[in-house]
């Protein structure tokens, strides 16, 4: 579980009756990250300087929301939260937080009127826990959906959707610590053979159709013990799509947004090419868990 991470804690804002909500994962102080976003329809606020050419190194905070483009709206709430504890980078007017938000289309699920603003950001905050996740269809993940590789039910109508959701998984080598949180909302359908991959293909190409199911992403943080820079952390971010990658048929399509953060709160000396590998695994191990049954008060199973 992403918890496993010191310092590392992750609370929820949930909305159950109009079908999204918001994921906060707080970082501790010295925190190193960046990150990578793939697929054709991102919403996303401070990624650009996750970039490893740009000058700050700290992410203070990554915000996973439902409610599209207007959900990012949550990072504000985030924004303050830290800023009241003192969190950000010092500047002669005061910390400034540095806060990576990551917005899924939950939309058509739902209310799609409620989206999660400052006030939710705020209170996931208050909510975070460096104890056990609740997982599956909370926070970010209320209103998430993937689809099932199954044809639509008549001519002209989308193929059929079937729940997504919060996911986790970790892995250990030694004292290194490696574990991702992942909200899975994909065009693709999780946990799918390769073939199908040709199969949808050759439907479209068939049907001559340009229709996309609804805008989707898988969204992500992994976070590890171990000490890197923002170009190690970058090389781990590129790894965690590739985990993705392995578990979703087609990953990064135009429809989807996908995006994924690496965070480093250091403590362990460890090969960025290990903590590459372990990312890769962590991330395919968390997404197919989402066919997994609940494991007790954390939810799916963490995948270790």
């Amino acid at each position: 579980m992403i918890t496993d991470v010191p310092g590392v804690r992750v609370g929820h804002w949930t909305d159950r009756r109009a079908a999204t909500g918001c994921t906060v994962v707080l970082l501790p102080e010295g925190t190193v990250a960046s990150g990578e976003v793939r697929g054709g329809a991102p919403a996303t606020r401070e990624t650009a300087l996750l970039d490893p050419t740009r000058t700050v190194t700290r992410l203070d905070a990554v915000v996973m929301t439902g409610g599209s483009a207007f959900g990012l709206a949550s990072a504000d709430g985030v924004m303050r939260f830290c800023e009241e504890r003192g969190v950000g980078v010092p500047t002669p007017a005061g910390p400034v937080p540095i806060v990576v938000a990551l917005g899924l289309f939950d939309l058509p699920v739902g209310d799609p009127s409620v989206r999660p603003g400052p006030e939710e950001g705020y209170a996931a905050c208050v909510a975070a826990t460096d104890g056990p996740v609740e997982l599956g269809r909370v926070g970010a993940g209320t209103g998430a959906t993937v689809a099932t590789g199954e044809p639509p039910p008549a001519p002209g109508e989308l193929p059929p959707r079937r729940p997504g959701g919060v996911v986790t998984a970790g892995a250990r080598a030694g004292d290194l610590v490696v574990a991702a949180l992942v909200v899975v909302n994909a065009a693709g359908v999780p946990g799918a053979d390769d073939s199908l991959a040709l199969d949808i293909a050759t439907a479209r190409a068939a049907a001559g159709s340009r229709r996309t199911l609804f805008g989707n992403t898988t969204v992500g943080v992994v976070a590890t013990n171990a000490t890197l820079d923002k170009v190690g952390c970058h090389v781990v971010a590129q790894g965690a799509h590739d985990g993705l990658a392995r578990a979703i048929v087609p990953p990064h399509t135009r429809a989807d947004g996908d995006a994924f953060v690496a965070a480093a709160v250091g403590g362990v000396e460890a090969d960025v090419d290990v903590v590459r590998a372990l990312a890769v695994h962590v991330v395919a191990r968390a997404i197919a868990s989402l066919d997994e049954p609940a494991a007790g008060a954390g939810g799916r199973g963490d995948g270790r």
